[in-house]
């Protein structure tokens, strides 16, 4: 029973709901990607995920559930402290939603920064790439339940610590996160499903998305479109921006082609 209270407190939930979201929200996506009615949105023939990719969907599998097992033993340590802090203070009055707004704004703008500029460092290393960050792109081909696969080290740095930093930095409460760390995990799904239902939004939108990261998990991408989770402008801001185009074929489907990288292998130079 104290196992079930536990499970349903404000800390369980936040330690397993994130997890559920991620393998519901990639079952929907594999359902989706299977529909033929929306097989002219996919960026990539779905036999494409098998044929490019240099890492077998097994392997992706049981990387993500390993990791996946580490965050839950992290996030738990957290909340047990969050949680014994929170039942010591006598401010216990249920926040407004300004606040509430604020907190996640601030996570969403700490926790994007953060994966960005570990990225970055990722891709400006070499010995860091090759060890570490050149797991990830072993997906040449993303697809949604490959989101979260990397090297445990990187995704510690990036994804664990990143995630816990945003957490106590807002300043949100074991409830606060659980919307917010789901939102990361349906965007960060999102951005590597392989598929764009508004090609025309996607080109100019401010919100990272999944042609957007295309364009960086290309052959000669890896040198632009850092950006992770949630906004572009990080790129923007550091010179880093690769703009992009999102054209159809002749069998109909699309087709993301960013026009530096045609004349310039691996630049991050516009156009």
């Amino acid at each position: 029973m104290e196992l079930v209270e536990l499970l349903l407190s404000d800390e369980g939930l936040a330690v397993v709901v994130p997890i559920v979201v991620y393998w519901a929200y990639c079952g929907l996506h594999a359902m989706l990607g299977q529909s033929r009615h929306l097989a002219k949105y996919r960026l990539h023939p779905s036999s494409h995920e098998d044929s490019k990719n240099h890492v077998s969907k097994r392997q992706v599998i049981s990387n993500v559930l390993t990791l996946q097992l580490v965050q839950v033993v992290m996030v738990t340590m957290v909340m047990m402290f969050k949680g014994k802090e929170e039942s010591g203070s006598s401010s216990t009055k249920t926040i407004s939603y300004l606040k509430l707004a604020c907190q996640i704004m601030v996570g969403m703008v700490w926790f994007d920064l953060w994966q960005f500029g570990t990225h970055r460092v990722l891709h400006a290393n070499r010995f860091l790439y090759r060890n570490l960050h050149s797991w990830h792109h072993r997906l040449v081909v993303t697809y949604s339940f490959g989101a979260l696969y990397g090297h445990p080290l990187e995704s510690f740095v990036t994804d664990t610590v990143g995630g816990t930093t945003a957490f106590l930095v807002s300043g949100m409460s074991p409830r606060a996160s659980i919307f917010f760390f789901s939102l990361c995990t349906v965007k960060v799904i999102d951005n590597h499903c392989g598929m764009s239902l508004l090609p025309s939004w996607d080109r100019i939108s401010i919100f990272n998305n999944a042609a957007y990261h295309d364009v960086h998990h290309q052959l000669r991408g890896g040198n632009c479109n850092y950006s992770q989770l949630f906004f572009v402008v990080w790129d923007r801001i550091f010179g880093t921006y690769m703009p992009f185009l999102i054209e159809e074929d002749k069998q109909g489907m699309l087709h993301v082609r960013a026009p530096g990288l045609d004349y310039r292998r691996g630049s991050n130079k516009q156009q």
